[in-house]
């Protein structure tokens, strides 16, 4: 089931009363735990009715005794085990799990891995209640995501300031939904995101950033490309070779196969190789500047300075001196 309707039962007080949230991704299940906090109980009926348990600490008898008490003037309690990962004896739960109070909401945040589907106690939770599985977002769902994020909380964004938000910040959720909330915040509602605001107000250079290069790259815009990479080499921080080469990499590997896709729309591209539409046209117009012979040549390139910028068969070269002479490589190829 998807978070969202699951907090859509929440709010709507349809509480399971087991609750397992278990994945990589822990943004999903903050959301869904926060929806339990703030809809389960009501303010007042919180200090005798609600506990918050953390795995590192928790006892086993400890919590069965709080998932097996009654509530005090209240319909229910809500017990929630965080960071359960740390916990050591969860299947002590099983006995429990299979018939579980009544009056007992109990909730496991099981965070940044999965937890085994073949496990009884996880069978007993999506009997008797409900499990949800939080599942990475992919890098090439990442900005459809934000698009769709952005536009639920009111606001617009153009494809370049999507593109950056995804480069820079990375499947890192949580912190996409802070910055974007700032963003919401300080430019107010009716007002598209776009590439100033992000370099403005998060701190992302709209100029110089690997986004840029690896566009400056694609396009054969030597002196934009070199330009970036000098100002790299005064600002280490805002592009290390180390993430450089899988950018170009990625960039190169996605260009080879839109040269074998039969399709060569942009919907084409974007359903072939899983981009977003705007990577896709960017793709196609760019495809002009590098055959595939070129490509293949480009891609062994960058295994060759992916080694030598971790160490091997490098030990004069600065980092900065390798990604002059990388770039300078790739775009005489």
């Amino acid at each position: 089931m998807d978070a969202s309707l699951i907090i859509k039962d929440i709010q709507a007080k349809k509480f399971a009363h087991l609750y397992f949230l278990h994945g990589e991704e822990p943004y999903f299940i903050d959301l869904i735990t926060e929806a339990l906090l703030q809809n389960v109980l009501e303010e007042h009926e919180r200090d005798f009715n609600q506990t918050i348990l953390y795995g590192k600490d928790a006892d086993s008898l400890a919590l069965q005794s709080d998932l097996k008490a009654y509530p005090m003037m209240a319909e229910r309690r809500l017990v929630i085990l965080k960071e359960a990962q740390d916990f050591k004896q969860l299947e002590a739960l099983e006995a429990y799990t299979e018939a579980p109070s009544t009056t007992t909401i109990f909730v496991v945040c099981y965070k940044h891995k999965t937890f085994d589907a073949r496990k009884k106690l996880l069978k007993n939770f999506a009997r008797n209640g409900l499990v949800f599985k939080s599942d990475k977002i992919r890098d090439y769902q990442l900005a459809d995501w934000i698009a769709r994020y952005v536009k639920s909380v009111g606001i617009q964004i153009n494809g370049k300031a999507t593109m950056l938000l995804a480069e820079f910040l990375g499947a890192d959720l949580g912190r996409i939904t802070n910055e974007i909330e700032k963003l919401r915040i300080v430019l107010g509602a009716n007002t598209a995101i776009t590439e100033q605001h992000i370099e403005q107000h998060i701190g992302i250079s709209k100029d110089y950033n690997i986004f840029e290069l690896v566009n400056a790259v694609a396009q054969k815009k030597t002196d934009k490309a070199f330009k970036i990479v000098q100002y790299f080499e005064y600002n280490p921080k805002a592009g290390e070779l180390v993430v450089i080469v899988p950018a170009l990499f990625k960039y190169f590997s996605q260009l080879m196969r839109v040269h074998f896709t039969p399709n060569k729309t942009r919907e084409g591209i974007a359903s072939s190789i899983s981009v977003h539409p705007f990577v896709a046209g960017e793709l196609l117009a760019n495809r002009q500047f590098y055959d595939p012979k070129k490509i293949a040549v480009i891609i062994a390139l960058l295994h060759q300075y992916d080694l030598k910028a971790k160490g091997v068969g490098n030990s004069q070269m600065t980092s900065a001196a390798l990604l002059k002479e990388m770039i300078f490589q790739i775009l005489y190829a």
